[in-house]
């Protein structure tokens, strides 16, 4: 798991206002720098170019930018209604982090700027002779700049918005943290096998401060806290979960031996404070470090196309699809589970539920397309493959839920035939 002042870096990185900031003040610290570049061009050269011409260039840069910057606004905002409406409120998340978009827009602002400062440099006769020359030649390469960045763009608002881009961003977001998180199924702790049940009687909690989502857990700061004040921490929620002031946020277990503990400094509530400083908790799930949230994410998308005023079949399709490539990267790294020697060994943490990956998956599309048998029918072969080609534990969640999607079909589709075609394939999983 990375530090918390990483993460929030990480957050800051995908905010367009700092990259839009960032551009805007490359632009201008370009047209100021041209000033003292005089001596990179020749004596012979200024005389050539005057300083009309610089200026026209510079004015049609900046009224024009002006304008594609607003336009391009205009189409962000309207791409993301149509992902909330057409997609899921929760991806366009992801959109406003598109480093393309980001990019772009960033690009027209400096470029404005970049402009606007040039012409008033140049109405102030801050450049000489040569001075204009070198703005002529950083403007001409602005404009290839301006000219590859729009094309660019419009290759990206092709698919900007669109629900079968937007759910490849998705998937790839969730492909992303799933393989994190397999590669390191306990964030770097112990294994707490069993959950809650595994904690120690003698546990004593530690409660949440907020309520909201766990976005980020500092597993070296709260591994930092165990050595210092010499405890065990065992972790109550995963990132992801949604705790309030009545749920343990995490359990402690001191030594046992009398005094050691006051040895150590004991201070109960400067520890609290530390726990609850390396659990970053929001209003909103994040993608960043939560397995299960893009799953959920997918199924939204799917139990939206089901619905009546959509009756999108295909995207539901497509989106069972993409589960079952996701749920079988995970099936290739769970017998490698907690294998590799623990960097926080007195953090517990437990482990991501099987049947919270299937149930946040499978649950919503069985039941919003109960009555439409293709759908049916995938999801059906979807849980055979997963029951194949896993463990007992892989079996007996992907026949749970084939069970279930089952008995939903038998009450929503009116085709015994239709019906007969499903029970055969429930009834494989079991031979």
């Amino acid at each position: 798991m990375i530090e918390k002042w990483r993460w929030i870096l990480l957050g800051l990185t995908r905010k367009l206002w700092l990259r839009a900031s960032l551009f805007a003040l490359l632009g201008v610290a370009t047209a100021l720098l041209s000033t003292g570049a005089e001596w990179l061009i020749p004596w012979d050269l200024p005389g050539k170019i005057g300083s009309d011409a610089v200026d026209q260039i510079l004015n049609i840069l900046a009224s024009s930018m002006l304008a594609v910057t607003t336009f391009s606004l205009t189409i962000m905002v309207t791409a993301y209604s149509a992902a909330t409406s057409d997609v899921t409120p929760r991806a366009t998340k992801l959109l406003r982090q598109d480093t393309t978009t980001q990019n772009v827009l960033a690009t027209f602002i400096g470029s404005f700027l970049y402009s606007l400062v040039g012409i008033i440099a140049l109405n102030t006769e801050l450049y000489g002779e040569r001075g204009r020359v070198m703005l002529f030649v950083v403007t001409l390469g602005v404009i290839v700049i301006i000219v590859v960045t729009l094309l660019r763009w419009i290759q990206h608002l092709a698919s900007l918005g669109r629900v079968d881009e937007t759910s490849s961003r998705i998937e790839e977001a969730a492909f992303a943290t799933m393989d994190k998180r397999a590669r390191d199924p306990f964030m770097g702790g112990r294994p707490l096998r069993n959950g809650q049940e595994s904690v120690p009687g003698a546990a004593v909690p530690i409660y949440a401060p907020d309520t909201g989502y766990i976005q980020h857990i500092d597993m070296q700061a709260l591994s930092a806290a165990a050595g210092k004040f010499d405890v065990d921490i065992y972790l109550g929620a995963l990132p992801g979960a949604f705790v309030d002031p009545a749920r343990p946020l995490v359990w402690i277990v001191r030594p046992e031996e009398k005094g050691e503990g006051e040895e150590k400094g004991w201070d109960e509530e400067k520890f609290s404070a530390l726990v609850c400083a390396a659990c970053a908790i929001g209003g909103l799930r994040t993608f960043d470090a939560d397995p299960r949230f893009g799953l959920v994410v997918l199924a939204e998308i799917a139990s939206r196309a089901l619905s009546p005023g959509v009756n999108d079949p295909g995207t539901a399709i497509d989106i069972i699809g993409r589960l079952l490539r996701l749920l079988l990267r995970w099936m290739k790294a769970d017998g490698d589970a907690g294998s590799e020697k623990p960097v926080c060994p007195r953090i517990w943490v437990p482990p991501l539920k099987l049947e919270d990956l299937f149930d946040d998956a499978f649950a919503p599309i069985a039941r919003d397309g109960a009555s439409i048998v293709e759908v049916q029918v995938k999801l059906q072969k979807t849980l055979l493959t997963l029951a194949q080609l896993g463990d007992a534990a892989w079996k007996e969640c992907a026949l749970h839920h084939a069970r279930m999607a089952l008995q939903r079909a038998e009450d929503g589709l009116l085709l015994e035939e239709e019906k007969i075609r499903l029970r055969k394939i429930v009834r494989s999983m079991t031979e």
